[in-house]
């Protein structure tokens, strides 16, 4: 092995960016399971000037070559307003990141790590929180369990292979992240059903569904919640004004007003669900492409997605209210409303609930309430550099 010529270098060009896109594609050509990402969403993802991370963040793209070929990829970045957070959840001062990676084996997995924390170093970071790709906010961790279906979208899906890599690197887990599923076609439990049915009774409730009419009202609500409820979770780093422009643009096309729900007390907005119809389950036999007619293929399906998988990738209470009753009964409620109308008017039969961090007691003890089970674990690394 020590013959090999494996060289890293880091991306500097378009052709370059576009040979680390287009890796992934062919590491994970034999997966069943692996959905290939629009092209254009992922050269996007990587490009600055594109995607508001880089306005908060330093990121620097490597790629790995062997015999002229390109054989890896890594993404080393540091998330300004991720170290600027308290240390005790986890980000903080000196913790860097790498993400985005791939590789075709576990030499050239060890040079492009070795060159990522090698960055970071330079850079003054002292300890290694990943993968992150490239946000926390996008896909964090190394998939350990549930390689055997496909994600739902906004998830990743990685060999396990790569998690024998980091580990023998000198990785530990930091963190899991869990996703749960449940047949929503069944009822839940009587107990639930109970909550639900004497929120329905409080005068001081109301759980709405978001107004697209309104769309940018109601996409700045929504994070204004989020960035309140989740503030002192584990990894939290605030969304900026332009990624919350960035991810109203991208959600629009797929968003349905009845399955993203509001909660109001006393006439207040204290909470909110938000559920996505299941695109990968319109995108992977897509392969990465949208010419010459798969784009109208989605946009077929975006009129009216009929989708097995609905997907709840966020909700959140107002800070103040989470220790209370009250949270836990608007969070039914508004699963309960959005479980009718995903069954009624897409056709869904399945729900994916995720990712939830290990140690959050109140999700965790949500989903286990209405019969959910985990399907899909993600572990976040750490190292001391």
């Amino acid at each position: 092995m020590s013959d090999r010529q494996i060289e890293v270098i880091p991306v500097t060009n378009k052709r370059e960016r576009a040979d680390f896109v287009d890796l992934s594609y062919r590491i994970h050509a034999d997966d069943p399971h692996w959905v290939p990402p629009l092209r254009m969403e992922a050269m996007e993802l990587v490009t600055p000037g594109k995607n508001p991370f880089f306005d908060h963040a330093e990121v620097q793209h490597f790629l790995a070559k062997e015999g002229g070929r390109t054989v890896g990829r890594i993404s080393a970045h540091i998330d300004h307003l991720a170290i600027a957070q308290p240390p005790e959840q986890g980000m903080g001062p000196g913790v860097g990141n790498w993400g985005l990676f791939e590789a075709e084996d576990a030499t050239i997995a060890a040079r492009l790590i070795a060159t990522a924390e090698e960055w970071l170093r330079d850079k003054g970071m002292h300890r290694v929180l990943a993968p992150l790709s490239m946000s926390v906010w996008e896909e964090p961790g190394q998939l350990v369990a549930g390689h055997d279906h496909s994600p739902t979208v906004m998830m990743g899906h990685q060999p396990a292979r790569y998690r024998d890599w980091f580990e023998a690197l000198g990785y530990t887990k930091a963190k899991s992240l869990y996703t749960y599923e449940l047949d929503i076609t069944q009822e839940f439990p009587p107990l639930i059903q109970r909550i639900v049915a004497s929120g329905e009774k409080n005068a001081k409730i109301r759980i709405r569904n978001v107004d697209k009419s309104k769309f940018d009202e109601e996409a700045r609500l929504i994070l204004d919640i989020l960035n309140d409820a989740w503030s002192d979770n584990w990894g939290f780093v605030p969304f900026t004004d332009a990624e919350i422009a960035y991810a109203g643009k991208k959600f629009k096309p797929i968003v349905r007003e009845d399955l993203i729900m509001v909660a109001e007390y006393e006439g207040e907005p204290v909470a909110f669900m938000m559920t996505l119809p299941d695109l990968n389950e319109v995108l992977k036999p897509m392969k990465g492409k949208l010419f010459p007619f798969n784009w109208i293929k989605l946009l077929t399906w975006l009129r009216n997605p009929q989708v097995r998988t609905m997907r709840v990738p966020l909700m959140g209470v107002r800070k103040r209210l989470q220790s209370s009753r009250l949270a836990s009964q608007l969070a039914f409620m508004m699963i309960e409303y959005i479980r009718r109308n995903a069954i009624e008017k897409y056709g869904s039969t399945r729900g994916e609930i995720g990712w939830i961090l290990d140690d959050n007691q109140g999700m965790v003890a949500i989903a286990e309430a209405i019969d959910s089970r985990i399907n899909r674990e993600y572990v976040v690394y750490q190292k001391e550099l």
